[in-house]
C-alpha cells in the first residue's frame, strides 16, 4: 500500500507545478501573427526560388530568437505567415525578422567593398573594458583578405557599416586590421546587438519583403483554449477512473493508480526534452490515455477469463492474463507509434506536437500496464485481500474441478 499511497501523493503534489512548467505553444499562450510579402525590385525579383530561400532565412533567424515552436510557412506565391509564440515585444520580433539585412562597409568614397555574403560569423558581446554593447564579425577567408585590404588603404580615413541602407557605425581606422575581425558598436542593449547578430547570422534575404498584416493573439484566447484543454483533460481522466473502478473494483484502482503515474512520468518527460505543448499536443495526451485504459481493460478481462472459466488461482490467473494480453498490446502500440513517426517525420508545427506527445504517451502507457499494473497487483493478491476475488472484479462461476486442481497445487 506505501507505493499507492507514494504514487497518489505525487500525482496531486506534482502534476499541476509539471503542467505549468511545460512551454506552450501559440493556441495556449498567445502570441502574434505576422504576414509577410514578397515585392519585386530593380535589384531582384521574387520567384520561386527566392521565396523558398526567404523561408528558410525567417526558420533561421526566428530560431536563433529562441521563441517556443515557432510556425514559419509559405503561402501562394509571394507570401509568408510567420506565428510567434508568447513573443513580449512584438514589434521587436517583427523587425528583426524582417530586416533584409544587406550589410554593407563602405569606404570614404562610397564604393562598397564588402557585403554581408563575406561574413562567417556575428556574434553579440558587451566590451569588458568600454561596458558598451557589440557585435563581433568574423570574416571569410576572402573576406579577411578584402578587410585586411580595406583597413590598409585607409588608415586614418572612415570606414562606414551599413545595414540596409542605413549607417550602423563609422569607426575611424587607425591601424590596418589584418585578422578578419571587425565589431560593430552603437547598439543600445545586449538584446539588441543579439537581434542584430542574428540577422547577420542568417543572411541577407535575397528579395525585398514587406509587412502586409500583424495579429496578436490576446491572452483571452489563450486562456480560453487552455481553460478548456484542461476541463477536457480533468473529465476524460475522471471517467477513466470512474469507469475503471465500477468494472473491475480494486484491480480498475491499481490501474488507475498506475495512470496516475503515467500522467507523472509524461509530463516530466515532456518537461526535460523542452518540448511545446500545444492543443493538439494535448489530444496526443488524452489519445495515450485510452490507449492506456485499452491495454488494462485486456489485461484484466484475460485476468477474469483464467480465473472464472479455467479455474486458476487469482495469482496464476493475473500471470496468466498478462501473458496472454501482451502481444496484443505490443502489436497495437507498435502500429499507433509507427503512425507517430509518419506524422512527426512528414508534418510540420502543431502536427509534430501530436505526434511527440502521442508516441512518448503511447510508449509509457505501455510500460505502466505491463510493469506498474502488474508490480502493484502482485503485491495486493499476495496480502490478505487476495482471499476475495470480488475486489478484483473476478466474479462468476469456477470449474470445480480445476478450482480444486489449483487449491491441491
Amino acid at each position: 500500500m506505501i507505493t499507492v499511497a507514494v504514487i497518489i501523493a505525487a500525482f496531486f503534489v506534482c502534476v499541476r507545478p509539471l503542467a505549468s512548467s511545460i512551454r506552450q505553444g501559440l493556441d495556449l499562450q498567445g502570441g502574434t501573427h505576422v504576414v509577410l510579402e514578397a515585392v519585386d525590385t530593380e535589384q531582384a525579383q521574387v520567384n520561386d526560388d527566392a521565396m523558398n530561400r526567404v523561408v528558410a532565412i525567417m526558420e533561421k533567424r526566428v530560431n536563433a530568437l529562441g521563441l517556443t515552436e515557432p510556425i514559419i510557412q509559405r503561402e501562394g506565391e509571394r507570401r509568408v505567415i510567420i506565428e510567434l509564440p508568447g513573443v513580449k515585444d512584438p514589434d521587436a520580433a517583427i523587425k528583426t525578422i524582417g530586416k533584409t539585412a544587406m550589410l554593407e562597409f563602405r569606404d570614404e568614397e562610397g564604393n562598397t567593398v564588402l557585403t554581408g555574403t563575406d561574413l562567417k560569423d556575428a556574434q553579440a558581446s558587451t566590451n569588458p573594458q568600454t561596458g558598451q554593447n557589440v557585435v563581433n564579425l568574423e570574416f571569410s577567408d576572402e573576406g579577411a583578405q578584402k578587410f585586411a585590404d580595406l583597413t590598409m588603404k585607409n588608415v586614418g580615413r572612415t570606414i562606414a557599416i551599413l545595414l540596409d541602407g542605413e549607417v550602423l557605425t563609422a569607426p575611424n581606422v587607425r591601424e590596418p586590421i589584418l585578422g578578419g575581425r571587425a565589431e560593430i558598436t552603437g547598439q543600445k542593449t545586449l538584446e539588441e546587438a543579439q537581434n542584430l547578430a542574428v540577422v547577420l547570422r542568417s543572411g541577407a534575404l535575397p528579395v525585398k519583403v514587406e509587412i502586409i498584416e500583424t495579429r496578436t493573439v490576446g491572452p483571452t484566447l489563450g486562456q480560453d483554449s487552455k481553460d478548456k484543454s484542461q476541463f477536457a483533460f480533468a473529465v476524460g481522466l475522471g471517467a477513466v477512473v470512474v469507469f475503471m473502478i465500477f468494472f473491475y473494483h480494486f484491480s480498475g484502482f491499481i490501474a488507475d493508480v498506475a495512470l496516475m503515474a503515467y500522467t507523472i512520468m509524461l509530463l516530466g518527460i515532456l518537461y526535460l526534452m523542452d518540448a511545446t505543448l500545444t492543443l493538439p499536443g494535448v489530444a496526443g495526451i488524452i489519445l495515450s490515455i485510452g490507449m492506456a485504459v485499452d491495454a488494462n481493460v485486456l489485461i484484466f478481462e484475460h485476468f477474469k477469463e483464467e480465473y472464472q472459466i479455467n479455474g486458476k488461482s487469482l495469482r496464476l490467473a493475473m500471470d496468466a492474463g498478462f501473458k496472454r494480453a501482451f502481444t496484443t498490446i505490443f502489436d497495437s502500440n507498435v502500429t499507433t507509434l509507427i503512425a507517430a513517426g509518419v506524422l512527426f517525420f512528414l508534418g510540420t508545427g502543431t502536427i509534430r506536437g501530436f505526434a511527440i506527445t502521442l508516441g512518448v504517451g503511447t510508449i509509457l502507457s505501455m510500460f505502466t500496464a505491463i510493469t506498474l499494473t502488474q508490480f502493484m497487483l502482485k503485491l495486493m493478491i499476495n496480502s490478505k485481500l487476495s482471499e476475495n476475488p470480488r475486489l478484483y472484479g473476478a466474479t462468476g462461476f469456477m470449474l470445480e474441478g480445476k478450482k480444486g486442481a489449483e487449491k491441491n497445487a
